[in-house]
């Protein structure tokens, strides 16, 4: 991992990259991505939270191994505890109780992971986990840049949500009108005008 400094340069960079699209999974594609390269990592991971199971499932992944993704179940509260709160540093994996799965991130060659909270308009989506090869004290820099860039995520995936909700509605309404519109045939269905609405024709005059 090398040492970044946060600076206006990348944070537009993302910014732009994510406002391009509307597909909630191609935003944190581009999010996992966009860090990984940042901050030259072995691997980075969003995390979305299931409310049902209580678990983090990978929304999106560069850099690690199917094995590793599918280790086993991640769990909100004992993966890395308290990293839905705030920003976690581990680092040293295979000396820290906070891991759920240090002997599957031994295998991966993972040394060090760096957690922080997705949020958006005041909830917690999920988390967002950086991971090198190679042990790091991550410092206030890195957590300051890999937090800004968890916060651009989590605001994307609101919006792309928003605007995909947006546009399944508008077309339900669509399909709606439609269907009252086939079922009644008196309405056309741009103007709502009666297409069989009697036209008045005009009184011939007579010449006296």
């Amino acid at each position: 991992m090398k040492r970044h400094i946060l600076n206006y340069d990348t944070i537009l960079k993302v910014t732009q990259a994510i406002s391009h699209s509307h597909d909630p999974e191609e935003v944190v594609l581009m999010a996992v991505n966009s860090i990984k390269d940042a901050l030259a990592v072995k691997g980075c991971t969003l995390f979305l939270i299931n409310h049902k199971t209580k678990h983090l499932e990978a929304a999106a992944s560069m850099g690690l191994s199917n094995e590793y993704l599918n280790k086993g179940p991640v769990s909100a509260v004992e993966s890395i505890p308290r990293s839905l709160e705030g920003p976690v540093a581990i680092s040293d994996v295979m000396d820290d109780p906070r891991i759920q799965y240090p002997e599957a991130a031994k295998k991966e060659g993972i040394a060090s992971i760096l957690s922080v909270p997705v949020a958006a308009g005041g909830h917690v989506l999920g988390s967002l986990r950086v991971y090198t090869n190679e042990r790091w004290d991550f410092t206030l820099n890195d957590v300051n840049f890999v937090q800004a860039m968890a916060c651009l995520a989590g605001m994307a995936i609101i919006m792309a949500r928003q605007y995909k909700g947006m546009k399944d509605s508008l077309e339900f309404l669509k399909s709606q009108q439609a269907a009252k519109t086939m079922k009644s045939g008196k309405r056309t269905p741009v103007e709502a005008v009666p297409v069989r609405a009697a036209i008045p024709k005009a009184k011939s005059k007579r010449k006296k």
